[in-house]
């Protein structure tokens, strides 16, 4: 009965995952679903534990600063890479085969490498002229506290770039689940840093991101050479692929360093505001970020390799389908959502944080914070998926536009209710942001697929 009963399993799995595109896509993103939501348990855990031993203390406020630069570099640099390799990966894979695409990979990585050695150099050396201008509400030692931190965190920047494109090319070949699962090593590494080593405070921290990549490398790594792909840094030269993920790939930055300028300055913004005021406000998105990265990683993984098949088919019709399927299933979900995260705001605050450093001051205070950031919910997931269908059309200037008008709304607008609300201004700032970007990526992106329809 036990045998009968997994076979019916999966061929029920099958069955929903099979056939249709949209029924791929509902299985992978589920696949991938899944193994987000472990990590989520995972790094909910591990909140737990920073809200315990650190609060919404100085040394926090030191650490989310000293992460700022080389987050920021990853998203720009790293991200761009991911969205603008592999629509061109799968397309040489499909059109000319797997050797194409290897040497098209080889040169990606090579180049991305060099682009990520030279800017964590830049990271480094110029650090003591942007870290007094990020922190300028940092007393001396807060601020000699962020440079230390700074520089052991500096090796994630090469780390998280290599895992960002080893697990696109494993997503490409349509292997979700060890790509969802494997983010799990940093979360888990932290805790145990967190707990064994009382002496190492913060720094625990700032070990647990570099110990956690270097076990991701490992993993991804050797899944990679299973599928067949060969870890070589080898240069072909500047052939017309890799020159189409170059094309892409600029535009790609400049929309992804716009995209990251705003979470820069929302938190710089914050450094200056009142001591606390950093920690509060990451604080303020946990609970959000939860059904957020939930969804989006577990759909916008599993879109960009149907959908890039779709537009290499010129299947127009079946890219609009799916997107209004989506969208619509987006909405149905997120809006109740949305209700029940402001409803129950301060108690979800409580439950998860009041303990230890975190007082029932901070519970207030953070929740209204995570109030104003839950508006974006159903924006923010369903700019995810527009912003997935246009890297796959390979309209990466788009979103250029899209990030550079975010970053002048998004300054303007955290200036106008800080002075209303404080704090709490940057998060619903945040939120009306991800509303305008979402109607204007919607707006150009319809118009495009009804042109490329006729």
């Amino acid at each position: 009965m036990k045998v009968l009963s997994v076979q019916n399993i999966v061929k029920h799995w099958r069955n929903l995952s099979g056939g249709s595109i949209n029924r791929q896509i509902l299985g992978a993103a589920i696949t991938v679903g899944l193994g987000t939501a472990l990590i989520k348990i995972v790094a909910v855990f591990k909140e737990l534990i920073v809200a315990w031993k650190f609060g919404i203390g100085d040394t926090l406020d030191a650490f989310l600063i000293a992460m700022l630069v080389p987050d920021f570099i990853i998203i720009v640099v790293a991200g761009s890479f991911h969205a603008a390799l592999i629509p061109t990966y799968i397309q040489v894979r499909e059109q000319e085969g797997i050797n194409a695409a290897q040497k098209l990979f080889s040169g990606v990585m090579l180049w991305s490498l060099g682009l990520l050695l030279i800017t964590t150099i830049l990271m480094l050396a110029t650090a003591p002229l942007y870290l007094p201008q990020i922190a300028a509400g940092f007393s001396a030692e807060k601020l000699d506290l962020t440079f230390k931190l700074l520089w052991v965190i500096a090796p994630v920047v090469m780390l998280n770039g290599i895992l960002l494109i080893w697990g696109a090319v494993l997503n490409a070949g349509e292997r979700f689940a060890l790509a969802a699962v494997c983010p799990i090593m940093t979360p888990a590494i932290t805790i145990i840093f967190l707990l064994l080593n009382k002496s190492w405070g913060v720094f625990a921290l700032a070990a647990g991101l570099v110990g956690g990549a270097v076990l991701e490398i490992i993993l991804l790594g050797a899944a990679i050479y299973q599928q067949g792909v060969l870890l070589e840094l080898k240069w072909y030269g500047l052939n017309a692929h890799l020159h189409q993920v170059i094309n892409q790939f600029f535009p790609a930055m400049a929309g992804s360093f716009l995209i990251g300028s705003a979470a820069f300055v929302d938190q710089s913004m914050a450094a200056m505001l009142s001591p606390g005021s950093v920690a509060a406000l990451n604080y303020g998105q946990r609970a959000i970020a939860f059904p957020i990265s939930l969804v989006t990683t577990a759909l916008g993984t599993a879109v960009i390799p149907y959908s890039s098949k779709m537009i290499a088919c010129k299947d127009w019709q079946g890219v609009q389908h799916t997107l209004k399927h989506y969208l619509q299933l987006i909405f149905v979900v997120t809006v109740p959502l949305t209700g029940i995260l402001i409803v129950f705001s301060e108690p979800i605050v409580q439950i998860l944080f009041q303990r230890g450093s975190f007082t029932a001051e901070d519970t207030h205070l953070v929740a209204q914070i995570q109030s104003c950031f839950a508006l974006q919910i159903p924006f923010y997931i369903g700019n995810i998926l527009v912003v997935k269908f246009i890297t796959s059309m390979q309209l990466n200037h788009i979103l250029m536009w899209a990030a550079g008008f975010d970053l002048i709304i998004n300054i303007t607008l955290n200036y106008l209710f800080m002075q209303w609300i404080g704090i709490k201004g940057i998060a619903l700032s945040t939120s009306c942001v991800y509303l305008f970007t979402f109607l204007f990526v919607f707006l150009l992106i319809t118009k495009k697929l009804r042109e490329l329809s006729k």
